[in-house]
């Protein structure tokens, strides 16, 4: 297997786990989780309710977002 193969396997394994996580997340949260690509090819999962806003250079970094699923209405 080429390099180039092995660094894509890699870092969709890292998106597919920052995304269970955002999932995960999401079901426990009224925010929605965003799921943000780093500079070296890593995924980091984050909390729009840590952020009064996002930042704009965070925003650019947003490979995919989970709505949060908590809700208070009935």
């Amino acid at each position: 297997m080429a390099y180039g193969s092995m660094q894509r396997i890699t870092t969709e394994m890292a998106f597919e786990a920052a995304l269970k996580r955002a999932q995960e997340r999401a079901q426990h949260s009224f925010f929605d989780q965003h799921v943000i690509e780093e500079s070296d090819g890593e995924y980091v999962t984050i909390d729009e309710g840590d952020y009064d806003a996002l930042p704009a250079w965070m925003v650019d970094k947003v490979a995919y977002t989970v709505p949060g699923m908590m809700s208070d209405e009935f």
